[in-house]
């Protein structure tokens, strides 16, 4: 993928997909080093699962063969001399503490790095596509942080849905404003 964003709003989704009702989106930018996690509570995967989830020919799609998310966020990572690294409890294993951990860092000046893209639009996106789940959106870099948590939203528009085009646009203003300010 050209942008980090993208692969941020690939993993994302397959977090939707496994039920998740909260999924948070951290990047911490210390040095030259970027570390992107990205954790949900949804049915978690197996050992075995999680061993596969790697391999760009594991898919638990039905439409194709192939899943190429995670593969490429491990390329990506690596490439810059990173890793990844993913850690689940299925519901089944682990009632009251399931869901996944995707993590990867990145070396910001390396030549490889894929730039982080377009941030925002991929968290509006997703909430804007999943108006239902919750998100926790936070980056930190060493000027401050930039953060939005749709339960806070949701708290206060009571009842208003997320994907309302007035919501949508204040978000979208809300993530631009704090990047403008630091």
């Amino acid at each position: 993928m050209k942008e980090l964003s993208l692969n941020i709003l690939d993993v994302a989704e397959n977090s939707v997909k496994a039920g998740a009702s909260l999924t948070q989106i951290i990047l911490e930018e210390k040095g030259n080093e970027l570390t992107l996690s990205i954790i949900d509570d949804g049915c978690g995967m197996d050992e075995k699962t999680v061993k596969s989830v790697t391999d760009p020919f594991y898919t638990t799609r039905t439409t194709r063969s192939v899943g190429l998310g995670i593969p490429l966020l491990k390329l990506a990572a690596e490439q810059t001399g990173g890793r990844l690294e993913i850690e689940s409890k299925t519901e089944a294993a682990s009632p009251a503490d399931h869901g996944t951990t995707v993590k990867a860092t990145f070396d910001k000046s390396h030549i490889d790095f894929t730039p982080l893209g377009d941030v925002t639009s991929s968290i509006v996106t997703l909430i804007q596509g999943h108006p239902d789940t919750d998100f926790l959106f936070i980056h930190r870099i060493e000027e401050g942080e930039v953060s939005l948590d749709t339960r806070e939203i949701r708290a206060v528009l009571d009842g208003v849905p997320l994907d309302t085009y007035d919501v949508i646009k204040w978000i979208e203003g809300s993530i631009k404003e704090q990047y403008d300010e630091i």
